[in-house]
């Protein structure tokens, strides 16, 4: 079944999220060449600025790259370090933005494996104080290991909870979907217990005066047909509005259902062929219903011991065949079709497909149904 569409915030929050993104560019610029004039950086225009002009761009995609950004960052850093530039603000704060945006996507790992690459590099870098100033070397390594530390964490924390606010969110819509289905299904009820009880006395009032008033029953009829028609058009509304709002089954939910159907004591195979996972949504439902009245069917009437389901994904169709050891048609008799086989067939048909049921050659039940899948909608 295809996958949902993701989720776009609203325009407010995207502009908001642009606004951050730009304040942090500007204070990383502005903070990283403040610290470098105020310890004695000369001529901030030969290498200081062009590299907080760069720190602070990088942010400005940080949240759809965050993961180059970070490495572009501490490229930056180290071509800045190497070419005898001396940094004022270390080797972790420069990039501090980058590591906790990067910290907060599923790549925390590589985000360490990094950071500690840095943080060895730093302390190699300082080495030479160690044996004249060994404070300050522990200072400096500590300090610069405590922050990276810390800009993980956060990003850790943040992703944590933007994942609960989505799983809130998520809870919040499904229990709105359950109120509207309550009330759907409410209305419906009310509209079809209106509707029974007007029309059954329009139909006594029509049998009462038959004979004696044929006008009169004619009226009404035409007012128990006119009822009806308007609750069907309400009902065709209501039912559309239910079925957008309920959860529809998908290709991987074939599983519960030939276990619900062994549960019931029939012994039921699936033997499946060809990438399940193009299958569009439509097909996808119209095989799962398929399926789950044929194997319905098989239980209610054919009194079979086994029944097999095979499904052959092809990439313009879909053919699925279910089959039972049952009694079938008794005597060879015509198949009468009900409910299930006509919902069955419609559906199929709607997708401009064909499905077709009766006694299987070697004995049983078989229903085939062959399902296109090019061009429906996903």
């Amino acid at each position: 079944m295809a996958e949902a569409p993701p989720r776009r915030e609203p325009v407010l929050v995207r502009h908001l999220a642009r606004i951050v993104d730009v304040a942090l560019a500007v204070l990383t610029l502005v903070f990283f060449v403040t610290v470098a004039l105020a310890t004695g950086v000369q001529s901030p225009w030969r290498a200081v600025i062009p590299l907080g002009l760069l720190l602070g761009a990088l942010l400005l995609v940080r949240r759809r790259r965050p993961m180059a950004v970070l490495l572009l960052s501490i490229g930056g850093i180290f071509v800045y370090r190497l070419t005898g530039h001396w940094s004022p603000a270390g080797w972790i704060w420069p990039a501090a933005v980058a590591y906790f945006t990067a910290a907060a996507t599923p790549r925390v790992r590589w985000v360490a494996v990094i950071g500690l690459a840095q943080l060895l590099y730093s302390a190699a870098d300082i080495r030479h104080v160690l044996d004249s100033n060994p404070t300050r070397f522990l200072f400096h390594v500590a300090g610069e290991g405590l922050l990276l530390a810390v800009l993980i964490a956060a990003g850790l924390s943040y992703a944590a909870a933007m994942r609960w606010r989505e799983r809130l969110r998520e809870t919040d819509s499904r229990a709105r979907a359950a109120e509207e289905r309550l009330r759907v299904s409410h209305e419906v009820h009310d509209i079809i217990a209106h509707t029974l009880a007007v029309v059954g006395v329009q139909l006594n009032v029509a049998a009462d005066t038959l004979q004696e008033d044929p006008a009169a029953a004619a009226a009404a009829l035409r007012l128990a047909k006119d009822v009806r028609n308007r609750a069907m058009t309400d009902l065709r509304s209501l039912l559309t509005t239910l079925r957008d709002t309920a959860p529809q089954p998908d290709l991987a939910s074939l599983g519960t259902l030939i276990a619900d159907a062994r549960a019931a004591g029939l012994e039921v195979t699936l033997d499946e062929h060809g990438d399940a996972a193009a299958v569009p949504a439509a097909p996808a439902v119209a095989l799962y219903r398929v399926v789950q009245e044929s194997l319905a069917n098989t239980l209610k009437h054919a009194q079979a011991s086994k029944a097999e389901v095979t499904i052959g994904y092809q990439p313009h169709s879909i053919t699925v065949v279910i089959t039972d050891n049952g009694r079938g048609a008794l005597g060879g008799a015509e198949v009468t079709e009900g409910h299930g086989l006509a919902g069955m067939r419609e559906r199929v048909s709607a997708l401009g497909g064909a499905l077709t049921a009766g006694p299987n050659s070697g004995g049983g039940f078989a229903v085939r149904a062959d399902i296109p899948v090019a061009g429906s909608a996903a």
